[in-house]
């Protein structure tokens, strides 16, 4: 889908039924409220019934009303600040037990994570991965972490990974002078999307490296400048983002690439192991 969805449906108005005009105007208006209720709930809100909804997501050019209402969740993820976040998280979560409600979308953002990943994507990434001369990561604010922690373990079974500072726009450049064709850059964002890892995408896409983008959509920033696109759903808990699915598609790269480079990495953990004994970096538990 292309083009922002609510211009879409006011262009579209004039070619639908009554009802349908009704839907398009509801979700125009009430965008926060639409994203998040299920097909027979908005057309109750709007006074059609649960097919003529279904009708109308097809009608616009989606496969059906989930794929539309993941799009209208994305593009509500990237127009919120965090204020509006904890107003819209009030309405959506503090309702019940707030664990269950949290771990179960952490849950529902995991599975369809699982089933929507390209196989082909991923294995291919990992093939780059391990391939690259060197391989750059990069991720800011929440995304930082993410990127932190594919680096640690990513540089036990590589010897060439370089995690990018991105708090200073100067210096992330610097880090990347020197990238070329023969590198592999992994970009990390999830709405609200960062502009310092878009900037980071494009200067590598302009010095020929081949790039990874790990993010939410195929409408994300990201896309444009990626040879491999892998997606993990994220949402909105309160003004946290729901990191967990792209946590565990992180981890799934780590453990594929660590099958890859077995012997490498059993090499640099014997070495790491014997220094971690002598500088006494673990408390060894029993004693």
């Amino acid at each position: 889908m292309s083009g922002n969805l609510l211009d879409r449906m006011k262009m579209q108005a004039p070619e639908l039924s009554k009802g349908q005009r009704a839907i398009a105007s509801y979700i125009c208006e009430n965008c926060e409220k639409a994203a998040y209720m299920t097909a027979a709930k908005l057309g109750q809100t709007v006074g059609v019934s649960e097919s003529t909804v279904v009708r109308f997501a097809m009608e616009i050019g989606f496969d059906g009303y989930p794929q539309m209402q993941r799009e209208i969740q994305s593009m509500l993820k990237s127009r919120l600040n965090s204020v509006q976040r904890v107003e819209l998280a009030d309405s959506r979560l503090n309702d019940g037990d707030i664990l269950n409600n949290v771990m179960s979308l952490d849950i529902d953002m995991i599975r369809r994570t699982m089933e929507e990943t390209s196989r082909e994507e991923f294995l291919a990434s990992v093939e780059l991965i391990c391939s690259a001369k060197k391989v750059f990561i990069i991720g800011t604010r929440s995304a930082a972490s993410l990127a932190s922690f594919l680096g640690y373990y990513l540089s036990l079974a590589l010897n060439n990974v370089v995690v990018v500072d991105p708090s200073n726009e100067s210096a992330m450049f610097g880090q990347m002078l020197q990238l070329d064709k023969n590198d592999a850059v992994i970009g990390i964002s999830f709405p609200r999307y960062s502009r310092r890892v878009v900037g980071a995408m494009r200067f590598a896409c302009d010095n020929g490296a081949k790039i990874i983008a790990l993010t939410d959509s195929e409408s994300s920033p990201l896309k444009p400048y990626a040879d491999h696109l892998l997606l993990a759903r994220s949402d909105m808990a309160s003004f946290v983002d729901s990191l967990a699915a792209p946590m565990s598609l992180v981890n799934s790269l780590i453990v594929a690439i660590a099958l890859r480079k077995k012997d490498e990495l059993k090499s640099n953990l014997v070495k790491l192991e014997k220094l971690w004994d002598d500088n006494n970096v673990y408390e060894k538990s029993g004693e």
